[in-house]
């Protein structure tokens, strides 16, 4: 009888030595679950090194050193259009990129000079090589300052109208520009790739389509990243609703990056911006 009150005595004293950690791995495993406590920095120095890589490079345009309301120096590339200028389209790469990208970046800043267009690619915020769309969220509003001295200097060029247009990473930070900014400082968006993110990790909020009622063109390829295809139905329902110059286009053939379909995507964004009626 002694042992047996001693061995319950024990496992009483057991479970009160153990109850604050079950109580603690039981508020970890019921929180939320989020892609990284820590809040990611820009990674300036890698910034840098993608800067003095290719700025010796660039063989159509000029690089431009802009400076925006951070106080931060970005390079940006400014090429003008063949003829008289309809405007300015202000490019915007992909995650990790860079404003002279082979890829999406190089033929449209290059391209559209032959419709009539002036570009403007910057350089967006990057964060070090592996990190994915969680990790950059924390980072969208250091691309906001871009933006705006992006804006500000196609209009001191004399611009009439300026396009933003963004791939992939710089849609999600461009668009977290436009929710928070509003768009009244350009005249139309052009997103391609819109809504990709990384396998597990969806988006954190909705783009604003629903409240953007300037021209809105969607373009992706038919062989997109599955998010990107998936929510087109609805992007597509928003967009159209707003303005009769908004469209959805697929690009045959193509997948994300737009490997060998450079001129297809710059020949159907140069045709939407042609058929636009501006007000």
């Amino acid at each position: 009888m002694q042992s047996a009150q001693l061995f319950v005595s024990y496992g009483a004293w057991l479970r009160r030595l153990a109850a604050p950690l079950v109580a603690g791995l039981m508020v970890l495993w019921s929180a939320p679950v989020t892609a990284n406590q820590s809040s990611p920095a820009p990674d300036l120095e890698r910034e840098q090194r993608l800067k003095d890589q290719i700025v010796d490079g660039i063989l159509d345009g000029e690089p431009v050193m802009m400076t925006g309301a951070d106080a931060h120096e970005f390079l940006a590339i400014y090429t003008e259009a063949e003829e008289q200028a309809k405007g300015t389209v202000i490019v915007m790469h992909g995650r990790g990129m860079h404003p002279d990208w082979s890829d999406v970046v190089g033929p449209i800043r290059v391209g559209l000079t032959e419709h009539g267009w002036n570009t403007l690619s910057i350089q967006m915020p990057v964060l070090e090589k592996g990190r994915k769309y969680f990790d950059y969220v924390s980072i969208f509003p250091a691309s906001y300052p871009r933006i705006e001295a992006a804006i500000a200097y196609a209009r001191e060029q004399g611009a009439e109208k300026v396009v933003a247009l963004a791939h992939s990473c710089s849609v999600h930070m461009s668009m977290a520009y436009v929710r928070d900014k509003g768009h009244a400082r350009l005249d139309a968006y052009i997103g391609v790739g819109m809504g990709a993110t990384d396998y597990g990790q969806p988006m954190r909020e909705p783009f604003p389509l629903a409240n953007m009622t300037l021209p809105v063109l969607d373009i992706f390829g038919a062989d997109e990243y599955h998010s990107v295809k998936k929510d087109a139905p609805a992007r597509k329902a928003s967009l159209t609703a707003n303005n009769p110059n908004s469209r959805q286009v697929v690009v045959k053939e193509a997948e994300h990056y737009f490997k060998d379909k450079g001129d297809e995507l710059t020949g159907a964004v140069a045709a939407w911006l042609a058929d636009i009626i501006w007000e």
